[in-house]
């Protein structure tokens, strides 16, 4: 098995990271400029956006208003709720980028990989044969086929119809 290494990710994960209060995805949650932070999606109990950071292009996050570290501290309705928000943005998608496959998962914990480590979301990320190439480790860049702006608005469009 061969090993891919994303050393462009070292500097946000180390990088100082401001206290603010309430955290980044309260705020988010709490404002009312859906375009400027990416949010593609609100439901009453939980929303979408997209990862202003990405792995690749299409990188998107659902996140329960409530902050919580973990699912504990969750109800059902609001677990179901963000499931089946998930459960959409895979649609929207599938149906926008045509990616082959997707990685949806969770970071609990800081030491787990998680970057809001107050705040639980779930990572949705499409993939697509070949989508790794040489540019991150050569140049120190990655490469998204498309702007953020104009991702958030195809999924937006998506999710509303």
């Amino acid at each position: 098995m061969d090993t891919l290494y994303a050393p462009w990710r070292m500097e946000y994960i180390l990088s100082p990271k401001p206290d603010w209060k309430p955290g980044l995805f309260a705020r988010i949650a709490q404002s009312s400029d859906d375009e400027a932070h990416y949010v593609i999606s609100r439901d009453r109990t939980c929303f979408a956006l997209l990862n202003a950071y990405p792995y690749v292009g299409g990188h998107l996050m659902t996140v329960p208003y409530k902050e919580t570290p973990d699912l504990n501290g969750l109800t059902d309705e609001e677990l179901a709720d963000l499931w089946k928000l998930t459960r959409r943005c895979i649609g929207a998608l599938k149906n926008v980028m045509k990616p082959d496959g997707f990685n949806v998962g969770i970071n609990l914990g800081q030491i787990a990989g998680a970057g809001i480590v107050e705040h639980l979301h779930v990572h949705v990320v499409p993939r697509w044969k070949g989508d790794t190439n040489f540019m991150p480790v050569i140049a120190n860049a990655t490469v998204l086929p498309q702007a953020l702006k104009d991702v958030a608005a195809s999924l937006r469009a998506e999710l509303a119809g």
